[in-house]
């Protein structure tokens, strides 16, 4: 919700909507700037790394896109777009089915995705109780 508050703001020129609401558009250096170089009250998320922003984008199901450099069918989209270009910025693109500029009602489907503990694949249970019964040992 935060996320989509964003796309929708004026207030924030570092993201916008592209590919028709399909997919948000970050400039990465002013994102970092304007976004998560905030401190104090005006602070927008917990992070100030990029690299945890982007972890914290792929948990809510957002996979990274490449840009097909069709032209943008809206004018602002348009001149974001151009903009971010003309200043030789990293733009990254980023899909979720359920964030869609045109369903806001799919939002709700945005869930942040649950780790699960890590344990190799055929590694035998342990019991703990009787150490010396464990598999292996």
């Amino acid at each position: 919700e935060k996320l989509w508050r964003m796309v929708e703001s004026d207030q924030f020129r570092s993201i916008w909507w592209s590919e028709g609401g399909k997919c948000v558009a970050i400039n990465e250096e002013l994102f970092k700037e304007e976004v998560l170089g905030r401190g104090g009250p005006l602070r927008v998320f917990a992070t100030q790394s990029m690299k945890s922003f982007l972890r914290q984008m792929n948990l809510y199901g957002f996979t990274k896109t490449q840009r097909d450099f069709q032209r943008s069918a809206s004018l602002p989209e348009f001149l974001a777009e151009e903009a971010a270009a003309s200043a030789h910025s990293q733009i990254l693109y980023y899909y979720n089915p359920s964030f869609n500029r045109e369903h806001p009602q799919l939002l709700e489907k945005c869930k942040r995705r649950v780790g699960i503990k890590w344990r190799a694949p055929d590694a035998p249970e342990v019991d703990d109780r009787h150490p010396s019964r464990s598999p292996g040992g």
